[in-house]
C-alpha cells in the first residue's frame, strides 16, 4: 500500500516556513493485529502541531524525518481490531497523510452527524477544550468579565460564546481591526480588543469597566502580563496555550509574575483537554444545545489538500484563521 505523506524534513529555528515539510510517497507496512488501516478526511491544524517541534510536551517530540503528527477524522478502510469494521468513521492519533495504519486503542469510534467537520470543531478537541478550560477551571458566574485572548481562533470563539450563554461580560482580544469587528459582530462578544493598536492596554482597560475575573490565554507573552494587571481579586487564569513564543527560541514574559499573582490572591491553571476526558459527554451535550438554539455559531476554516497542510499551519501560526483551520484530504464519505 503506498500513501503520500508531508515529513519534516528540518526543524525550525525561528519561524516556521514551507521549506521545513516535504511530501514524499512511503510503503505502508502490512497491518498487524490490534491495527486500523484508514483513509483520511480531514485533518486538525493547531499550534500544538508547532510546539511538538521544540521537544516533548505532553507526547513525544516530532523529529526530523518524522511524519507530521495530527488528529485525523478516517474512515476505517480495513481492521484487525474487534473494535471497528471497514466504514466506521473515528477519530484517530495519526500524522499528515492520505492513508495510515493506526493502532486501534489511537482511534475513536465517532457519532455520524450532518456536518462531518463539527466533530473536529464545535464537538471536537477545539469546543471541548473551550469547555472544559472555561467551565471546569474559569467557573464563570453570570455578570463576571471574561476575557479571551486569540479570540478569533479555534479555541477562542468557543470561549466567548459560551461564557456569553453563560451569561458573562466577555472581551476578546485579537489581530487586527477587522477581526475584531467579526468577533463582536459575527460571535455576539461585547467587545475585541486589537492587540497591534499601541494603545490595546487602555483599550482593554475602557471595555473592562469592573476588572477581568476570568482570563482565558491562549498566547502567554506580553499579552498575558498586560491582562494580570487588569485582573480582579481572586480571578482566574486559564492558560491553554502559548502561541505567541512557538515560532520563538527567546520566550519573553511575563515579567510580573509571581508577583502579580501574589498580590491579587490569582489563581492560574494550565490543561489539557484529555484531563477532562470523564466530562466530554457533558461537553457534548452542552454545545450540542447551543448550538441547536443558535447560542453557540461555528466558523469553520478548511482549507482543500494535503500539499496544503504545511501552509495551513503557518497560516494559522500568523492568525491568519478565523474558527477551527481543517486540512480536507478526502471525500466525505457520509
Amino acid at each position: 500500500m503506498r500513501t503520500n505523506q508531508i515529513i519534516v524534513t528540518e526543524l525550525p529555528t525561528g519561524a516556521l516556513s514551507e521549506e521545513n515539510f516535504q511530501m514524499r510517497e512511503t510503503v505502508l507496512p502490512e497491518i498487524g493485529e490490534g491495527e486500523i488501516f484508514v483513509r483520511t478526511i480531514l485533518m486538525s491544524i493547531d499550534a500544538a502541531n508547532r510546539a511538538w517541534m521544540q521537544g516533548a510536551t505532553y507526547r513525544e517530540a516530532i523529529k526530523v524525518g518524522d511524519a507530521m503528527h495530527t488528529g485525523s477524522l478516517c474512515e476505517v478502510i480495513e481492521s484487525k481490531s474487534s473494535h471497528f469494521i471497514a466504514g466506521d468513521i473515528v477519530f484517530a492519533e495519526s500524522v499528515w497523510a492520505n492513508q495510515a495504519i493506526v493502532p486501534a486503542r489511537k482511534a475513536q469510534k465517532m457519532q455520524r452527524v450532518p456536518q462531518l467537520s463539527y466533530l473536529l470543531s464545535v464537538y471536537g478537541i477545539a469546543g471541548k477544550t473551550a469547555f472544559h478550560g472555561l467551565v471546569s477551571i474559569g467557573r464563570p458566574i453570570p455578570g463576571e468579565t471574561v476575557v479571551v485572548s486569540a479570540a478569533a481562533g479555534s479555541v477562542g470563539v468557543y470561549v466567548g460564546q459560551i461564557a456569553k450563554a453563560m451569561g458573562c461580560h466577555v472581551v476578546g482580544i485579537a489581530g487586527g481591526s477587522e477581526k475584531c469587528s467579526w468577533v463582536v459582530n459575527e460571535l455576539g462578544f461585547d467587545a475585541c480588543v486589537d492587540y497591534r493598536d499601541p494603545a490595546w492596554s487602555k483599550t482593554l482597560k475602557g471595555a473592562c469597566p469592573n476588572g477581568i475575573d476570568i482570563y482565558f490565554d491562549n498566547v502567554g507573552g506580553e499579552i498575558l502580563e498586560t491582562v494580570l494587571f487588569r485582573m480582579n481579586e481572586r480571578g482566574r487564569i486559564v492558560c491553554c496555550g502559548a502561541v505567541s513564543q512557538y515560532d520563538s527560541n527567546i520566550p519573553s514574559g511575563p515579567r510580573n509574575l509571581p508577583g502579580m499573582v501574589v498580590v491579587k490572591r490569582l489563581r492560574m491553571e494550565g490543561f489539557i483537554v484529555m484531563d477532562f476526558a470523564k466530562d466530554d459527554n457533558k461537553a457534548l451535550r452542552a454545545l450540542q444545545n447551543w448550538v441547536a438554539t443558535g447560542a453557540v455559531k461555528v466558523p469553520e476554516d478548511i482549507v482543500d489538500g494535503l500539499e496544503n497542510a504545511p501552509a495551513a499551519l503557518i497560516g494559522l501560526l500568523n492568525g491568519n484563521n478565523r474558527g477551527k483551520r481543517i486540512v480536507r484530504v478526502g471525500d466525505d464519505p457520509t
